[in-house]
Formats: C-alpha cells, sequence, structure tokens
C-alpha cells in the first residue's frame, strides 16, 4: 500500500467555521470568549482562511460546535506518492 496523505483547504475550512458557527448561533466573542482568548484576532484569521486553529483549539472547536474535526476541516484529495512522484487525486 502507498502512503496517502490529505491536503486541506484552507479558505474552504475558515468557511465551514463560519457556517458552523452561525448554525449554532455563536459569535466571534463567543468563541473568543471560550477560548480564553485577549482579542479575537486568531479567530477571525480561521474563518477568513488566512490560517488554521491548533489541534488543542481544533477539539475546543469541536465540542463547542457539538461535531468531530473532521466536519470542521475541508480536504480536497489525497495526495499518493508512487516511485517518488506525486500524483495529487481531486477527491470532491
Amino acid at each position: 500500500m502507498e502512503p496517502m496523505y490529505l491536503s486541506i483547504q484552507q479558505k474552504e475550512t475558515g468557511r465551514q467555521i463560519k457556517k458552523l458557527l452561525m448554525e449554532n448561533g455563536y459569535t466571534v466573542k463567543d468563541v473568543q470568549s471560550a477560548m480564553g482568548f485577549e482579542n479575537p484576532q486568531a479567530i477571525y484569521k480561521w474563518i477568513s482562511g488566512r490560517s488554521l486553529p491548533s489541534l488543542d483549539n481544533f477539539v475546543i472547536l469541536s465540542r463547542l460546535l457539538h461535531t468531530s474535526i473532521e466536519d470542521i476541516l475541508v480536504v480536497d484529495g489525497d495526495i499518493v506518492h508512487l516511485w517518488g512522484i506525486s500524483f495529487k487525486l481531486l477527491v470532491q
């Protein structure tokens, strides 16, 4: 079996976080408070797709949003390494 690698779509994951926040009735301020952040800049970076939460923050988000980390992440496909060459297989 060849190794499999996932490619996370950062911008789409940000959109997913924003969507889940809205569906659950949370504001950025609510998340900021739940995570104990002094300011909301990190959360704005997540929802804009400029950065991703740390693993610890993904766990907190998943619990806050009553979903799994996999349901927050948007993965665009797998990259399979064959004979030292990378092939990207899009799954949509």
